[in-house]
């Protein structure tokens, strides 16, 4: 049972994490479009691939997964996502399973404008957002919104190109490059759908932050949520957290499950304000927290293998315990 991850960048974490959970019934793969990707040393195989908006992309994923027998594709790359949803048919027509959310959930996801209305429409607290400056400075005469504000892509991964306004001098100057750097930004062709509407303006919420991995099965049913409090960010992935088990997150949890009814894990970003849990991002994918819930517990890969092999029995994976608190560090590695 051969696994490949592509966008495999520094995830080596989850190559690792797969490798154990395969023990010797497969080898795992990892494709980036750079050889010095971190997460390509710890792969059993590694393959350089063109770049993810390149038209040879999906024909050399294609040409791997028959070459080497794939049997399911995993993304790590939230601007690949809509490319290789577009492409799903063809890889499993080749027989791999591509664990990926339909383009309805990634549409939802990819698109801040299209998670904060999903939100709202299912009862859950986002942040108040604004789609152009002026509708932003209205709301602001108004009194509806305080600074200091969050300016950030619509489109937008890695916490690239995110602004915090303290004042409206701050905010129209921050709204403005934003702008003019997005059209030379990696995020450039993800925002050609509505350019003129590919920044939002969002209130900023404050309190305690916490991330969440959502689980579904591979036919979109709900499984369960997993929690952990962030104590320390780095380049916008958590660095320090501390699992946490609380049934309102898993309220929310079930609740974006259900109704997204996305495939796999799903990473979250939620802060508690006021007593109420609001939630701010939605990555239907592994994200830089998920170790964090792998260590506290909760083996999404061994379940993933599980799910492949047809085995519905996933409970001895499920150990997830509170109150462990990880922290990741800096390590070098050689890259052949």
């Amino acid at each position: 049972m051969n696994i490949l991850f592509t966008c495999a960048g520094r995830r080596n974490y989850l190559i690792n994490y797969f490798k154990e959970a395969l023990n010797g019934a497969g080898k795992v793969f990892a494709a980036d479009m750079q050889l010095t990707a971190p997460a390509l040393v710890d792969a059993d195989v590694a393959i350089q691939v063109p770049a993810v908006y390149s038209e040879e992309y999906i024909p050399s994923l294609l040409d791997i997964v028959k070459k080497h027998r794939i049997a399911a594709v995993i993304s790590l790359n939230d601007l690949e996502l809509p490319i290789l949803s577009a492409a799903k048919s063809k890889i499993e027509a080749l027989g791999a399973k591509v664990i990926l959310a339909d383009e309805r959930a990634i549409q939802i996801a990819f698109d801040k404008w299209a998670t904060a209305k999903f939100l709202e429409a299912n009862g859950l607290n986002a942040p108040k957002t604004y789609m152009d400056l002026a509708a932003a400075k209205k709301a602001i005469v108004a009194g509806e919104l305080t600074f200091p504000l969050v300016i950030k892509p619509r489109w937008g991964t890695a916490s690239i190109g995110i602004e915090f306004p303290e004042s409206i001098e701050e905010l129209e100057l921050a709204y403005k490059l934003q702008n003019i750097r997005l059209k030379r930004s990696m995020l450039a062709e993800a925002s050609k759908e509505d350019i003129r509407h590919a920044i939002l303006i969002q209130e900023k919420i404050t309190g305690t932050e916490f991330g969440m991995d959502v689980l579904n099965d591979f036919e979109g049913n709900y499984v369960g949520t997993f929690v952990r409090q962030k104590l320390a960010m780095r380049a916008g992935e958590t660095d320090k957290a501390i699992s946490v088990i609380d049934e309102r997150f898993n309220k929310v949890g079930k609740i974006i499950g259900e109704n997204l009814k996305h495939i796999g894990n799903l990473d979250c970003d939620v802060f508690e304000h006021a007593g109420a849990l609001y939630v701010l991002e939605l990555n239907p994918r592994f994200g830089g927290g998920y170790p964090f819930s792998h260590e506290a517990g909760i083996n999404t890969a061994a379940i993933y293998i599980e799910w492949l092999k047809g085995n519905k029995d996933i409970i001895k994976h499920f150990n997830h315990k509170k109150g462990l608190m990880f922290s990741k560090c800096d390590m070098l590695i050689k890259v052949n």
